[in-house]
């Protein structure tokens, strides 16, 4: 009976020993970065810890562009044209439908909650920083759907910047006088009288140029669009397009065999991943009781939709149980946790649900790198419940129009 259990533990842990070692991994950078902030590191000692974590984050992107290249279009190649077309529409249908979802699940939590009656106030300076307006991010989104340039696509992307102007009127200035108030405030015992001087001049009036411009950071969204396309008129054009099919199905292949290999490091590197931003974060009990509730009510919201809606999802669709399906994507959701990004983690997500979940790999292909690009679900919550704290922050009640605009 030992033996059988001595063979059971080990068959366990031979087949989800890289799942296990995550696991134990993101424990282990929890508890070290708690531990390493009661030290009082310099900034210096910190980036030298996080060195390891940086080179986790260095190899996930490195693999981000030639994984998204080959999976679009190997995987739209080697669909017919209806089949491309219909699989196209039902994977934006359905994550514009999870988008929906989750903004309409952060809405109800934070009704709920009302984090916004327990955060106080507090009166800050904005330093005149330009806010991007809605038409110009619309516009950029737009743009980056077609880089001008596919080699700059690559590590560069379109963003409009906000320049400001102060208007001035040059016969204004000059018939405009300074206006300064001159009073006096006596002490305590009415003797000494100190003088303040109070400038009531109107400020200049600033107005906001935007120009173009350019931010760091792969563009992916054209990429994904460039490659798609690429992909379904390789699958139109027959037999003339199979060498480069070939060479994105080779090219797919190799980086996923890369993926296996570098996978052993992650643990390790998400050990200092995850202290390392421990270490970064300032107050965390100062954070907690400025933002506490409303940390509070993103977390619940995610938890919701991510644990319970999602899967309940996928049980009505497929008919299947969704917690096989979550056991077999475990470790890349642990990545994601640590890195932040779902970009980042597209390598191990194919890794897992080729290897792990059997999905088909034509559909994997395609369905991944859009839904990394385009599916937000939890930036999608997590704006809509700020939009309604900082509504109920400054005591401003959002009627039934203002909350469907958000």
């Amino acid at each position: 009976a030992l033996d059988a259990i001595l063979a059971r533990i080990k068959d366990v842990c031979k087949r989800n020993g890289l799942l296990i070692l995550s696991v134990l991994s993101v424990t282990i950078g929890c508890l070290l970065g708690f531990f390493l902030r009661t030290r009082r590191l310099s900034q210096q000692e910190i980036s030298y810890f996080q060195f390891p974590g940086e080179l986790l984050m260095r190899m996930l992107k490195m693999l981000i562009l030639p994984l998204v290249v080959s999976s679009l279009m190997s995987g739209l190649a080697a669909l017919d044209a209806k089949t491309s077309s219909r699989l196209g529409i039902i994977t934006v249908t359905y994550y514009l439908w999870t988008t929906f979802v989750a903004v309409i699940v952060g809405i109800i939590m934070v009704s709920i909650i009302h984090p916004g009656g327990a955060a106080a106030k507090e009166s800050t300076e904005e330093g005149g920083k330009p806010i991007m307006s809605s038409a110009d991010a619309l516009l950029d989104l737009i743009r980056n759907m077609f880089p001008a340039n596919l080699v700059e696509a690559t590590f560069k992307q379109y963003r409009t910047r906000s320049i400001p102007i102060i208007k001035s009127n040059k016969a204004s200035s000059e018939s405009t006088t300074r206006r300064i108030i001159i009073y006096g405030v006596q002490d305590e015992n009415g003797s000494n009288v100190q003088n303040f001087a109070l400038d009531i001049t109107p400020p200049p009036e600033v107005i906001y140029k935007s120009e173009p411009g350019t931010s760091d950071g792969m563009n992916v969204l054209g990429i994904v669009i460039f490659s798609a396309t690429m992909g379904i008129m390789l699958g139109r054009m027959g037999n003339s397009g199979v060498p480069l099919v070939s060479f994105c199905q080779c090219l797919n292949e190799s980086v996923m065999k890369i993926v296996a290999v570098a996978v052993w490091y992650f643990p390790f590197g998400i050990v200092f991943l995850i202290a390392g931003k421990i270490l970064e974060m300032d107050d965390p009990s100062a954070i907690g009781k400025k933002l506490g509730f409303y940390a509070i009510t993103v977390v619940c919201g995610l938890v919701v939709h991510g644990l319970f809606i999602l899967p309940m999802m996928y049980f009505f669709i497929t008919k299947k149980n969704p917690i096989v399906f979550i056991r077999g994507i475990l470790q890349a959701l642990l990545i994601a946790l640590a890195t932040s990004s779902s970009s980042a983690t597209l390598p191990i997500t194919f890794k897992c649900l080729l290897e792990n979940n059997h999905v088909d790999r034509r559909i994997a292909r395609f369905v991944l790198p859009v839904g990394a690009t385009i599916n937000m679900d939890g930036t999608a919550l997590y704006e809509a419940v700020a939009a309604i704290f900082i509504a109920q922050v400054n005591n401003y009640e959002l009627d039934f129009g203002q909350i469907i605009t958000i």
